[in-house]
């Protein structure tokens, strides 16, 4: 009997030689405003295209005009826009629902707002499912678990009962994941799939999508990591503006870019050889006086600090155990780690946002943790955070302006605008988005704006929860230099909490390194990225995605 059977390389193959999405001249607009013109590229099975660019580019346009989710104010207009055969521009509102999470899984970029708030994390990610009619409840109910082990989440029976709230960034993101591959789809659409991931579970999902190419699925890949888009882009769009400046095969654009805004792109990257170094083109502030440079006094001192929750089945887990650190005025420090290991937990105890179960945190020298709120109120200006997901710390009904303003309540009305137009300009936004609302920016927009609030006050201490990790490469580069100007003027102490390891040792003087929240390695950046003398410290590297790229 002849064997019939098709080996996986070459069924992709085949599938291959017929396009799944072809999308010629794809042109999107709002109002009067079109905000992707003239788009061209072709989905192919076991292939990956990958949409680079900056915040605003229209990227995330380009990808939801496949699924029919730009809304009905979006004016989409193409000479050709087909997936799996079927012309999109007729489909129905029936019809994208039938395709949605079947033909094409879709992970989007803001994890927290993607997600019900209200809704347990198995039942989201059970929810295609059930629309598909896949199986009876228990059936559903074990293909939950499946997909959240396959996406690397711990304890799947535990995560699967509780919120989005009560998960990290990162195992939230990985809920989406989930949820996008429940179905298994012939493409995937990927908008920023590893921006809250730390360095070990990203290498995971890069497998992952990586495995799902050589099974023939298409993959449309968003993503300002452009380490990630080597590792799995074969085509890359490069857009400015809504138009590509720039298309060709990955190995060209990142080796031999032909676009200097491409290039510019690639040398906002971190890397070890920029340290120390401006990552933007733009100039350093001048000062209007030179600054004094102050002997560095200790800003922070954490001494045995530990902190046990429990959880909804009942145990007790403790996040944060037996963890101290100093940092002085001037310096940062960064903290690193897998998600899960106490990073967040560490600074909300740092904050005085939570209480330790044991320890102490002293802030300038004084009492910090053992006291009151309102005894701490008096001090709270001269302590700032920016969070990881930023949409969650603001009021959607008020005004970016009023936001920024509500830092600055000691000015006038007119000095607090003229002041919100400074931190807006600092941060790289033009004055017009103090008169938007938090919803109409874009992620990276909105990460400024958390960035312009919590420097409003000159703080001496400013902890930075993954601030860096919604913005494109040359948005994060000018917040970097932002963020090390602003220390070079004000001797701004920072606790730098990242996954991100590239940009950890970009701006750290000293790291520490976290794992199931205990402190396993501390050093200088230079001894913890050259020579890390932990297993858990050099897996953590092993795991980091490195682009490369033309010199």
């Amino acid at each position: 009997m002849t064997d019939t059977t098709v080996e996986p390389a070459t069924e992709a193959a085949a599938a291959a030689a017929h396009p799944l999405a072809e999308v010629d001249g794809l042109t999107v607009g709002f109002h009067r405003d079109p905000v992707v013109r003239d788009v061209s590229f072709t989905l192919e099975a076991g292939r990956c295209v990958a949409l680079v660019g900056e915040s605003g580019s229209g990227k995330s346009v380009t990808a939801r005009a496949l699924l029919g989710l730009n809304g009905p104010a979006a004016h989409t207009s193409a000479r050709t826009l087909v997936l799996g055969g079927e012309d999109l521009s007729t489909v129905s509102e029936r019809g994208w629902r039938r395709l949605r999470g079947r033909r094409a899984g879709y992970v989007l970029q803001d994890a927290l707002v993607s997600l019900d708030p209200l809704r347990r994390v198995g039942a989201e990610i059970a929810e295609p499912l059930r629309l598909h009619r896949f199986g009876p409840r228990r059936q559903r109910e074990r293909r939950v678990l499946e997909l959240l082990r396959q996406v690397g989440v711990p304890e799947p029976e535990l995560r699967a009962r509780q919120l989005p709230s009560e998960l990290s960034g990162g195992l939230r993101q990985r809920a989406l994941i989930a949820a996008a591959i429940a179905l298994d789809p012939e493409l995937l659409i990927a908008d920023e799939p590893t921006t809250a991931l730390d360095t070990t579970v990203q290498a995971q999902i890069l497998d992952l999508l990586a495995a799902a190419k050589d099974r023939g699925k298409a993959l449309l890949l968003i993503s300002h990591d452009l380490a990630v888009v080597d590792r799995l882009a074969d085509h890359v769009l490069v857009l400015r503006a809504g138009e590509v400046v720039e298309s060709a095969p990955t190995e060209q654009v990142l080796r031999a870019p032909r676009h200097e805004y491409t290039r510019r792109l690639i040398a906002a990257i971190p890397t070890a050889h920029a340290k120390g170094t401006r990552l933007s083109d733009i100039p350093p502030p001048v000062p209007d006086r030179p600054a004094v440079a102050a002997p560095p006094r200790e800003i922070l001192r954490v001494d045995g600090i530990s902190k046990t929750y429990r959880g909804p089945d009942g145990k007790d887990r403790t996040v944060v155990r037996d963890v101290g650190f100093e940092i002085r005025s001037g310096e940062t420090l960064g903290i690193v780690g897998e998600s899960g290991s106490g990073k967040s937990t560490t600074a909300a105890l740092c904050l005085a946002l939570t209480e330790p179960d044991h320890g102490s945190v002293r802030f300038a020298g004084e009492a910090w943790s053992a006291l009151t709120e309102r005894e701490r109120r008096a001090r709270r200006h001269r302590i700032s955070v920016v969070y990881q997901d930023p949409l969650s710390s603001f009021d959607p009904r008020r005004s970016v302006g009023a936001i920024i303003a509500g830092a600055v309540r000691d000015l006038s009305a007119r000095d607090a605008k003229a002041r919100v137009r400074q931190l807006l300009d600092e941060v790289g936004l033009p004055a017009a988005i103090a008169e938007r609302h938090p919803l109409s920016l874009s992620g990276g927009q909105r990460q400024r704006v958390a960035i312009a609030r919590a420097i409003a006050t000159r703080p001496e201490l400013l902890v930075l929860d993954e601030p860096v990790s919604a913005l494109d490469v040359s948005v994060q580069a000018q917040v970097l230099d932002l963020l090390a100007d602003l220390q070079a003027a004000h001797g701004t102490a920072y606790l730098f909490i990242s996954h991100d390891l590239g940009v950890v040792h970009h701006v750290s003087d000293r790291v520490l390194v976290m794992q199931d929240g205990r402190i396993v390695e501390h050093g200088t950046a230079e001894e913890i990225f050259t020579a890390p003398r932990e297993p858990y410290t050099r897996a953590l590297l092993d795991a980091l995605p490195r682009p490369r790229l033309t010199s």
